[in-house]
Formats: structure tokens, C-alpha cells, sequence
């Protein structure tokens, strides 16, 4: 499968000098928009469910290379005001050079609190911040990126995070919770990560929404991010770039993938490429989910 578009920092500037927002950006427009912070509501059925389960879902933090440890307190304190049954984290958490440290992230997750605990996927960032492949901002390969990966994962356990890779857990008695490893960077395992699910609703937790297409066994719920819902958005035209082999399919907002799979891809909260959002503010979704009639 092709990756489609990476967004760097000189595609973004090329792409919006062509798109004619350059001046909105260097006004200060967009770098005030990607520090805002929208809350979405959203409300869904779920087969399988036996009772009402409240989902926060938090994605693309990149904590590191524009995003502090007072960005993330704000989304964390977001997050705690919804009273969520259960805390999920998309992915890309970290986009740091490959010798620094997550510490004043790592503080603000282990605020983080629900009565069914707090999980996560990796990101293809959170690979380039191990040094598992080379970049001008990330720096060399590193030999040992897995034991980089190892640690941080260690770490966020410290910190009250679960990391699911291809794997599942029962949340209750009445949904299974699945993750898979990044689509890009790792090995995801759909079918792995729902084993066992039985009868039991299934949420899948996916940094990438392009497994949608491919999924080999169907899902109640899908969860992902990646996109950043395009980043910069125009009226109309929607998202100069989607880093995405199918456009603007899964840019965004609700969306359905193979088995009619219903899925949502939140617009993320850091950004990549350049510090700035255009008509596509940060988001915490919080998703009510309810037995099924």
C-alpha cells in the first residue's frame, strides 16, 4: 500500500503558499487556531454493549517538537472534566530528537484517570522518536531503537498507560478493547489484537485509519487519528494534504471501512510539519457509546 503524501515542513509551505493562505499563516491566524482546543461530542450505538460506555479519545500529541508539557496539561485537564469510563491515547505521542527524554509528558499522562484505565497505540512518530529510521529533526538511526521503545513503553506503564501492540484487553465483561501496532512503522495484527473478543463489543485502536480498507474481520468501532484532519482546511476544498493512500477518504470525522465498519479519525491535537491549524482547531473527542436497540 502506498503511504501517500508525508507532510514536512516544505510541502506545507509549498503547499500553502499555492492554496493562497500564506498571509493568514504568517498574520499569527494559524499558530493561534493549532493552540485552540475543541471538545467534540459524539454519540453512538455499539452491539454488544449491555450499558452506556464513555470513551475519551486523545491522538497525535507530538509531544516534543512544538508541544510542551503545558499544551499537554490543558488536554489532560480537558479529558479529565468529561468523566470518561475509559481513556484512549492514538498515538504519535512523541515527536522528540532520539537522545531526549518525555519526562514533562510523562507527568501530565500519569494524570490521566478512568475507572477502566488508560491505553495506547504506537504512531509512526513515536517510531522516528525511538530512531528506528533517520531525519533532519530526529536525528540518525539508532541500533537500538528497540530498546528505546521498550523503555518508553516501560515508562508510560509507570505512568498508568497501557500500550497495546496487536494485542487485546477486556475493558468489561461487555466490550473487548483491541490496538494495533502502526501501519507505516510496525506490524499490525487486526485479527491478533481482536482475539478473544468473543461476544463481547470490540473497539479498535488504530494510529492509522488506512488498515479501515483492509480489515480482515470487522469491528464495532474503529478509533483512530494520523491525519490531523488535514491540518490546514479551506472553505470548500477541505484539506490541502491528507497523509493518507486514499485522500480525503479518512481525513476526518465519521467515517465507514470494509464490513461497513463504522470509525472515527480525529483531527489529533499537536501538529506536524508546521506549527499551525487552518479550520481544523485540536481536538479531545469524547464518544458516548450505547447498547445497540
Amino acid at each position: 500500500m502506498s503511504r501517500g503524501p508525508v507532510l514536512t515542513r516544505r510541502r506545507m509551505l509549498r503547499v500553502l503558499a499555492g492554496g493562497g493562505v500564506a498571509v493568514t499563516a504568517a498574520g499569527g491566524a494559524g499558530a493561534i487556531q493549532a493552540q485552540g482546543l475543541e471538545v467534540t461530542r459524539h454519540t453512538r450505538s455499539l452491539p454488544g454493549l449491555r450499558s452506556p460506555l464513555r470513551v475519551a479519545f486523545l491522538t497525535d500529541l507530538h509531544y516534543g517538537l512544538y508541544v510542551g508539557g503545558g499544551q499537554v496539561r490543558r488536554w489532560v485537564d480537558a479529558t479529565l472534566d468529561a468523566r470518561p469510563d475509559v481513556i484512549l491515547l492514538g498515538g504519535d505521542l512523541l515527536d522528540l530528537r532520539v537522545h531526549a527524554t518525555p519526562q514533562p509528558l510523562l507527568r501530565e499522562l500519569a494524570r490521566l484517570s478512568a475507572p477502566l484505565g488508560v491505553y495506547s497505540v504506537w504512531g509512526n512518530h513515536d517510531y522516528g522518536s525511538f530512531g528506528q529510521y533517520a531525519s533532519r529533526y530526529y536525528g540518525p538511526v539508532r541500533p537500538d531503537w528497540p530498546g528505546r521503545q521498550a523503555q518508553v513503553q516501560r515508562d508510560l506503564a509507570a505512568a498508568g498507560v497501557t500500550t497495546l501492540r496487536n494485542q487485546g484487553v477486556p475493558l468489561r465483561d461487555d466490550v473487548h478493547l483491541g490496538g494495533v501496532d502502526d501501519l507505516w512503522n510496525g506490524t499490525p495484527d487486526v485479527q491478533a489484537a481482536l482475539a478473544g473478543a468473543g461476544q463481547r463489543a470490540t473497539i479498535l485502536l488504530s494510529h492509522n485509519p488506512d488498515v479501515l480498507a483492509g480489515l480482515p474481520v470487522p469491528a464495532g468501532l474503529v478509533l483512530s487519528g494520523h491525519t490531523h484532519g488535514g491540518q490546514v482546511r479551506l472553505p470548500v476544498v477541505g484539506a490541502l494534504m491528507v497523509p493518507s493512500a486514499f485522500g480525503q477518504r479518512y481525513a476526518m470525522g465519521w467515517v465507514q471501512g470494509a464490513y461497513a465498519t463504522p470509525a472515527y479519525v480525529s483531527r489529533g491535537l499537536g501538529t506536524s510539519g508546521l506549527p499551525l491549524r487552518n479550520l481544523c482547531l485540536p481536538e479531545v473527542a469524547v464518544l458516548t457509546l450505547n447498547p445497540a436497540d
